[in-house]
């Protein structure tokens, strides 16, 4: 953070702000406006990119900038020509954004996997580096994206704020003082598999965001994504399918001794999570100490005799933060969290409901599926259909409630770029 508030503030004085695009206008991405247009000097969020331009005015209105401010742009040119005047450009059109000169940048904060897709390649071919809050597309099709992205010669990377990024961060501190990762973890408030949009539009409503985005929290989804993708850049895998989801009502501090300390060297480090732990909503590593006098220090440190030491972070605070991993792109080439390769973990289909045959599944956070974890092996060796895939394949059978789905369940569409990604990424891995 030191480096990166020095690298913006440099941008300020010069006068020449980092400029970024940004792909969506929901409730991250208005975030994201409010808090680089108003209090982060030497950045602008030049355009907004959305398939409705309304609520793109909207996400700009909410951070303060007046409507004659705001250009409807339809060419690169135009855009460009905003950038120069100063002002703030909306477009639906995704190649406008991407092939604009004056964009340094780009954020995608959609969630979707299809929209995502499509994006991210639009960007990585316009030579564009790339931020992602999208972990469904990660954990779906990151390897091959990050592939693609290092041909051409740009970053393509998770971001700061989010779950995965702050484990990425803390590992990476741990990594530095010598020690040895055993486990990332994500702390959790709530775990139910069988939540939907009805059991959760309340809250939903509460905080301005989609029921289905909300469902994807509480019903595993979303933090099987995120810890999938947190193995795929570190190599760890998962102890068991679901991971171990401790519930715990204590501090993390007092689980050292609740993990396997053999399993995890065997694995090379798990990605798990646990309910109800303080501090919440933050994320853990545990590590160990390689000779004895780093545990005397460590011990010396209050952080106890070991084996196993507790590292956390008892925050994530997602769009007040995004932008630092923009400025981490672009202005010092580092990279938050991107996969390392081959995948180690995936996240799978399962059934939330008795699914039958010639229904077309629903997207992620909905009725009929959730995601969880399985090692990659596992997955490939018995043909687990990806969650991030799941939506709009038809069933060519019943499955039962809670059975994972594979491949051989259901006929996937033809025309998804997610899925022609997700095939060369099989082809190049397996």
């Amino acid at each position: 953070m030191i480096i990166v508030d020095t690298a913006l503030a440099k941008r300020a004085e010069e006068l020449k702000p980092l400029q970024v695009g940004l792909f969506g206008a929901g409730f991250m991405a208005k975030g994201i406006v409010n808090q680089v247009t108003r209090y982060t000097p030497g950045m602008r969020i030049a355009t907004i990119c959305n398939r409705t331009l309304s609520a793109a005015r909207d996400a700009y209105h909410v951070a303060g900038v007046p409507d004659d401010m705001i250009v409807e742009c339809t060419t690169a040119a135009q855009l460009d020509d905003a950038i120069r005047a100063g002002k703030f450009a909306i477009t639906s059109d995704i190649q406008v954004m991407v092939e604009a000169a004056g964009i340094e940048v780009v954020i995608e904060s959609t969630g979707h996997v299809e929209y995502g897709a499509k994006a991210t390649i639009a960007s990585i071919n316009a030579g564009k580096h790339m931020v992602s809050m999208n972990v469904e597309l990660d954990a779906t099709v990151g390897s091959i994206l990050k592939d693609k992205a290092d041909k051409a010669g740009v970053i393509l990377s998770g971001c700061d704020g989010d779950q995965p990024g702050v484990q990425m961060n803390l590992l990476r501190y741990v990594q530095t003082l010598g020690l040895k990762p055993l486990l990332c973890g994500n702390i959790k408030g709530l775990q139910d598999r069988y939540r939907n949009p009805t059991t959760q539009a309340a809250f939903a409503k509460q905080w301005g965001q989609t029921p289905n985005m909300v469902t994807s929290f509480a019903d595993g989804t979303k933090i099987s994504m995120e810890q999938a993708i947190v193995g795929n850049a570190t190599g760890m895998k998962v102890a068991q399918r679901g991971m171990i989801g401790i519930e715990y009502k204590g501090h993390v501090d007092e689980m050292v001794d609740m993990y396997d300390l053999d399993q995890m060297r065997e694995l090379g480090g798990i990605v798990d999570y646990v309910v109800g732990a303080k501090p919440s909503p933050g994320i853990y590593v545990f590590a160990e100490a390689q000779d004895k006098t780093q545990a005397h220090y460590l011990n010396y440190g209050k952080l106890g005799e070991g084996p196993v030491y507790s590292f956390y972070v008892p925050w994530h605070l997602t769009a007040l933060e995004v932008h630092i991993s923009a400025a981490r792109v672009a202005l010092c080439t580092d990279t938050v969290i991107a996969p390392i390769g081959r995948p180690t973990v995936e996240c799978v289909a399962s059934a939330k409901i008795d699914l039958k045959a010639g229904e077309t599944l629903d997207g992620l956070g909905y009725y009929m599926t959730y995601g969880q974890c399985e090692n990659y092996d596992t997955a490939v060796a018995e043909n687990l259909l990806p969650m991030g895939l799941a939506e709009n394949c038809k069933l060519k059978r019943d499955v039962p409630k809670d059975q994972v789905l594979t491949w051989d369940d259901v006929e996937a569409p033809t025309d998804s770029l997610s899925h022609a990604l997700r095939a060369e990424q099989d082809a190049l891995y397996n």
